[in-house]
């Protein structure tokens, strides 16, 4: 699943977007369109976004920045409880990254010499579907 966007344009606020259209397969049943956990790097800390995982349930694994911590801190009993982070699930979100860079791995996608957006949102499917084929199938 992919929402493409102008290059110039931050990930950030592509998170309620993203999050709407996700759907986990879990070993038996239908997708879920509610994940257990969602976890992301500083830039997605906003109050916003970890407002939208509180509402929907999910546990934010999401650091937070070290402004807002000085300014929660300054506000004192006012600026609230700081924020949970489970360290050891976010380790795993370096298996996104490392998926984001295999994606990149194709020029094609590197570069975005598609001149269409359905093209280029095509060419992320191929190469998706490529990398999957590839995860499944035995090394010899």
């Amino acid at each position: 699943m992919f929402v493409l966007t102008p290059g110039q344009a931050g990930d950030s606020p592509q998170f309620t977007a993203v999050l709407k259209r996700i759907k986990v397969r879990g070993p038996v049943g239908r997708p879920r369109t509610r994940p257990d956990a969602v976890a992301g790097d500083k830039a997605y800390s906003s109050r916003k976004n970890r407002r939208c995982l509180r509402i929907r349930g999910i546990k934010a694994v999401i650091p937070e920045k070290a402004d807002q911590a000085a300014n929660r801190k300054k506000r004192g009993s006012a600026g609230g409880r700081p924020t949970s982070h489970d360290a050891e699930l976010y380790k795993d979100r370096n298996t996104v990254e490392r998926c984001i860079n295999r994606l990149r791995n194709w020029r094609g996608i590197a570069t975005r010499y598609d001149k269409t957006s359905q093209s280029y949102e095509a060419g992320l499917h191929l190469c998706g579907a490529m990398l999957w084929i590839r995860s499944i199938t035995p090394h010899s």
